[in-house]
């Protein structure tokens, strides 16, 4: 095929398409908010603390399957992806909303965990669309991409828990009318903007592209950082009557709205810049490391014996060639330690505020989410500059995510006053580093051809952790420390209801720390090669620009 000449429209359309996603992955954090409703699920089935914990895990289950939208991700166009997805969720929160609502009897337990399923699955379905849309659409930038869209999935929690306490005064069912309608009614949205698309055709194009890409993420991310400060704010305000309450809620969807400004900014552009020059030469799809140019075509047999060879750290892998590497595994186990302990902190919220004397926990979510947030969008960001100026290998960051997160664990363990408060922060914080960090991670090791699944692999941590942490060892030990109430269920106040749980997962953790410093020895020659390569490109670029 010859090279395709993009009209300028396209590069609104790119910038809009990432907008539509930024919406999307700022209603798509609703796994983390079932400590909301927790505790009336818990009254109106009359659950022990294990089989609590035991529906959340099948929440969590629900991203095992997100393989399927992994494996759908290559065959299938962006809108069918969220379509999938948001219908997904409808069905899933709107059943739980007729159980906490009591429109309808409680449903067994076997069909709730069915429901809790397909509400975490949905959110699968989401992400895969944005992150591997957005990811290929801006290739030269992914740690900002990777930083803001996961930084908007962590504010999520606080959106939503922030909009439910202004408007709806903490209601439960309230809350999962919000989880229900409102994804489904974005995604819908998303659906006629979120598109690949192609790359540049020229090498000047390209680079001046990639400029262009860099100013304006700082643009996004200093209207994400408004947003998280504005909703930390409202957090803090203890007594709010209807009119701040409205005026809070009419302020937050403008500042949801405010990343606009850039597709407008970007079509006025386009619409006053000169015609477009002719293109002097193609430029055809780029790998993420520079080969040298080849003078002549390879031979068969130099094709057959290319193909099956195993690629090395950098290059193209399949989803076979990747699980055959060390490196992945060693990725996939820290990643568990980091997510699966941070998630179990997040499932088990409601209970452990209330251990601790604390009767609305809504505070500690939001911070989990605000500073989850932080840790997303400033790893990101960070992460890019130390790697394009020092080739500073991702996996150290997690691996210092990893430190921050033992602290946060014994801080909680220790139960001292405020140690609920401390501990929520690091843990958001680090919880976030690790997924953001741990995406464009696993794209720049193993390629983005079969990216969507790969991701979706290591996102089976996820249920993975949740199940050995949450289910397994909090709901057990939690279970051991509390008394029966009447009517069935149990319950356990004081600072020795979690303690265990919060020494275990900070050793955990430690483990993950020595595989992160593992896998940052390991990559170090290929961070330094794409050091090289994003400094050559930069060169290039300002050549073209004085030529």
């Amino acid at each position: 095929m010859g090279s395709l000449k993009l009209p300028p429209s396209t590069t609104v359309l790119k910038w809009l398409g990432f907008v539509s996603a930024v919406w999307v992955q700022a209603i798509s954090g609703n796994n983390y908010t079932f400590s909301n409703y927790s505790d009336v699920l818990k009254s109106l089935m009359n659950l022990t603390q294990l089989q609590l914990n035991n529906l959340s895990v099948a929440k969590d289950v629900g991203k095992a399957f997100g393989l399927l939208a992994g494996i759908a991700c290559d065959r299938f166009p962006t809108w069918v992806i969220l379509l999938i997805g948001s219908l997904e969720g409808l069905l899933g929160y709107g059943a739980q909303w007729l159980v906490v609502s009591q429109r309808i009897s409680p449903l067994p337990y076997w069909q709730m965990c069915i429901f809790l399923c397909m509400g975490g699955n949905s959110t699968t379905w989401m992400n895969t669309a944005v992150l591997v849309t957005c990811i290929r659409n801006f290739r030269k930038n992914r740690g900002p991409v990777s930083g803001i869209l996961k930084g908007y999935v962590g504010l999520s929690t606080a959106i939503f828990t922030d909009l439910c306490t202004a408007l709806f005064s903490d209601d439960p069912s309230s809350f999962l009318v919000m989880l229900s309608v409102v994804p489904f009614a974005v995604c819908l949205f998303a659906m006629f903007f979120l598109r690949e698309i192609p790359p540049p055709t020229t090498a000047a194009k390209a680079a001046a592209d990639t400029q262009e890409e860099s100013n304006f993420f700082a643009v996004f991310n200093a209207l994400a950082v408004i947003v998280a400060v504005y909703l930390l704010c409202f957090d803090f305000i203890k007594n709010f009557g209807t009119v701040v309450s409205q005026l809070f809620s009419a302020g937050l969807l403008i500042l949801l709205g405010s990343p606009l400004i850039i597709p407008i900014y970007s079509f006025f552009k386009n619409c006053h810049s000169n015609s477009a020059q002719s293109d002097l030469e193609t430029q055809t799809e780029e790998p993420l490391l520079k080969e040298e140019a080849t003078v002549a075509a390879p031979v068969k047999e130099e094709i057959t014996e290319e193909e099956q060879r195993q690629p090395v750290i950098g290059e193209e892998h399949t989803i076979i060639q990747a699980v055959k590497t060390i490196d992945f595994w060693v990725l996939f186990i820290s990643f568990l330690c980091g997510v699966g302990t941070g998630l179990a902190v997040m499932n088990n919220m409601g209970q452990i505020g209330l251990a601790l004397g604390y009767a609305d926990v809504s505070m500690f979510v939001s911070l989990i989410s605000i500073w989850g947030f932080f840790g997303r969008i400033l790893s990101g960001s960070l992460s890019e500059h130390f790697l394009k100026k020092l080739g500073t290998p991702r996996p150290l960051w997690n691996a210092a995510s990893q430190i921050l997160m033992t602290i946060g664990y014994i801080l909680m363990a220790m139960a001292m006053p405020g140690s609920l408060y401390i501990g929520s922060v690091i843990v958001g914080l680090c919880y976030g580093v690790r997924l953001s960090i741990t995406v464009p991670t696993a794209s720049e090791l193993f390629g983005l051809k079969y990216y969507g699944l790969i991701y979706n692999i290591l996102i089976l941590n996820l249920p993975i952790g949740s199940f050995l942490f949450s289910g397994l060892l909090a709901g057990f030990l939690y279970d051991m420390e509390a008394t029966p109430t009447e009517g069935g269920g149990n319950t356990c106040i004081g600072g020795h209801c979690y303690r265990i749980v919060f020494v275990v997962m900070a050793l955990a953790c430690g483990i993950g720390l020595v595989l992160d410093i593992w896998l940052a020895y390991r990559t170090k020659g290929l961070y330094s090669k794409l050091k090289g390569n994003k400094r050559s490109k930069k060169g290039s670029s300002n050549n073209s620009s004085l030529s």
